[in-house]
């Protein structure tokens, strides 16, 4: 993931890197996000095959209770800025954190800020899944340069999941101090663009995600452990 601003460099995703995580601000100038004046790398999550260019900007939800792009990148991002480096999800080491602030219809996943990393998390039942691969905001011109060769794969118990390709779309994050996505506390619109994996709910037991992504000379990975209670 790329920001602008005073977030720490070399981030990327859910989103995190995702997953690395994704943050930025809207277009060249300085701003919050991973990393934009002074640019930041942020790959997320990553998921195996990209489909085609999702060019949908819809504030609403879009087909079978799927996010819209925009609702999507502003949705993750403002979550991922949601709290200080201590207990941030992308920084996370261990998936300790992976509970914080997530809302009730979708469960985020984050990368990290350039390393690998082993994360346990519990997941509720019936609740769908969405993080990104590799992500960025800044402007248009932001986008369409950080687009060009970024990959990454998901797999979830041992089978590929489909990515989501999304070029620009307007997107609004809002973030706390301290958080080391950011690193302002600030409300800011931008570009959000990158390789998005968003999933259906698990059925209940143990999964496995791995996830990798990579954009230029940036990388990084996740793997997940998953338990997903049984539904009540």
């Amino acid at each position: 993931m790329r920001v602008r601003g005073g977030g720490r460099a070399g981030l990327v995703g859910m989103g995190l890197a995702a997953v690395l995580v994704g943050c930025g601000g809207g277009g060249d100038t300085e701003g919050a996000g991973a990393g934009e004046a002074s640019e930041r790398a942020s790959t997320a999550s990553a998921s195996a095959s990209s489909s085609p260019a999702s060019s949908a900007s819809s504030s609403s939800s879009s087909e079978q209770g799927r996010l819209a792009p925009d609702v999507l990148q502003s949705r993750w991002w403002s979550w991922a800025a949601s709290e200080p480096e201590s207990t941030n999800p992308v920084a996370d080491e261990d998936g300790g954190d992976c509970a914080r602030n997530q809302p009730k219809d979708v469960w985020f996943l984050a990368g990290t800020f350039g390393t690998r990393a082993a994360r346990s998390c519990p997941v509720p039942a019936g609740v769908p899944l969405a993080f990104p691969l590799v992500n960025r905001i800044g402007g248009p011109a932001d986008c369409a340069l950080f687009m060009d060769g970024v990959e990454g794969t998901a797999v979830l118990d041992g089978k590929k999941a489909e990515a989501d390709v999304y070029r620009g779309q307007a997107v609004t994050v809002e973030s706390v101090a301290g958080n080391p996505v950011t690193g302002t506390d600030e409300t800011f619109e931008g570009t959000g663009c990158g390789l998005w994996v968003q999933l259906p709910g698990l059925d209940s037991g143990l999964h496995t995600l791995k996830i990798r992504g990579r954009a230029g000379d940036f990388a990084t990975g996740v793997d997940y452990t998953l338990t997903v209670a049984a539904s009540s």
